[in-house]
């Protein structure tokens, strides 16, 4: 299992028409293979501050499956107007971990 989780910064003013297009958006990456959940998170302290949080199967099912498709284009064409600065996308692995 792979966690992508991507910092986004959303221009000033724009954090409600975000929010409503991210809803629209969503089920696009939720239709991809390898998907198996996303959660936007605002942030608390720093207004229009976002941290997204993907699932995947495995890294090739975001870095190719999604970002090599038309769907990802879609995707693109939705949310990349409201990013500034354009985020950063890192992806984790779960570390095991004996108690």
């Amino acid at each position: 299992m792979i966690l992508e989780a991507v910092m986004l910064q959303v221009k000033s003013g724009m954090e409600a028409e975000y929010e409503e297009v991210f809803r629209k958006a969503s089920p696009i990456i939720a239709s991809m293979n390898g998907y198996v959940l996303n959660e936007l998170q605002r942030c608390i302290e720093v207004q229009g501050k976002y941290l997204l949080l993907v699932k995947w199967e495995r890294l090739e099912d975001h870095t190719i499956g999604f970002r090599q498709s038309p769907e990802y284009l879609e995707w693109k064409q939705l949310l990349y107007r409201f990013y500034d600065p354009f985020p950063a996308v890192e992806h984790f692995q779960k570390v095991g971990v004996s108690l």
